[in-house]
């Protein structure tokens, strides 16, 4: 169900509200309207008054799954990197290799840049945002506000773009079909947890990291300072 939220014109302000750090305010990415963020039920949406597009969700409920999700994302992240992707025997051989095997095979055959590439895009940052959401998270279950909260969620929005796990795996499916033609190609288990790491990935995602704020007055955390959500966009 979605909701209109209640607009503000940017030089309409009240002095009040200023005065609070515009706490309840939420701006629309779209066309940068802004909104008094309201209470919302469980599966309601904010839609902006202006253009229509979506401003925030009730993410309660997401939010006592996301740090379970994390902690299965880390370990089939693991997986995935420690055990081979494919098994290819030809001619009485057999090759298999580890996505860091892969990396390491294309700067050995001069395409260091596409080996930062897939190593930036498929290891390090997908790693580094699910280290930082680890961080966030298990102090909040503990009802306690992690150091440098508002530098953590910036970088959570910062690396989320880039990684880009599903295209990767996408990449592979279509490389184990063309060689199935000439070759004896057996998945790995690295495959079968890649897959299973896209589909938790794509939950953790849905995840927007600016909730963690809202959730954290919700909860009466003690120590939240008293400023914008939308400051870490």
């Amino acid at each position: 169900m979605t909701i209109p939220a209640h607009s503000l014109h940017q030089n309409r302000l009240p002095p009040q509200a200023r005065q609070q750090g515009s706490q309840r305010l939420v701006a629309c990415e779209h066309c940068d309207a802004l909104h008094t963020r309201v209470a919302l039920k469980a599966g309601e949406r904010a839609a902006c008054v202006r253009c229509g597009g979506a401003l925030y969700r009730d993410s309660s409920h997401i939010y006592r799954r996301l740090l379970p999700l994390v902690v299965t994302a880390l370990i089939l992240f693991l997986i995935s990197n420690a055990c081979p992707i494919v098994v290819m025997e030809l001619k009485g051989s057999c090759t298999e290799t580890t996505l860091w095997g892969a990396v390491q095979a294309l700067y050995a055959d001069d395409m260091a840049i596409v080996a930062m590439l897939v190593f930036a895009t498929t290891i390090l940052f997908p790693l580094v945002e699910l280290l930082l959401m680890c961080y966030v998270l298990v102090p909040m279950a503990r009802r306690r506000k992690p150091a440098g909260f508002d530098r953590i969620v910036r970088g959570i929005r910062q690396t989320r773009p880039w990684g880009m796990i599903e295209v990767f795996m996408i990449g592979v499916l279509v490389t184990v079909v063309k060689l199935s033609t000439i070759a004896q190609v057996l998945p790995g288990v690295a495959l079968w947890s890649f897959g299973a790491l896209v589909v938790v990935l794509a939950a953790i995602v849905s995840f927007d990291p600016r909730e963690l704020w809202h959730y954290l007055d919700a909860r009466g955390t003690a120590g939240v300072p008293s400023r914008r959500p939308d400051a870490a966009s």
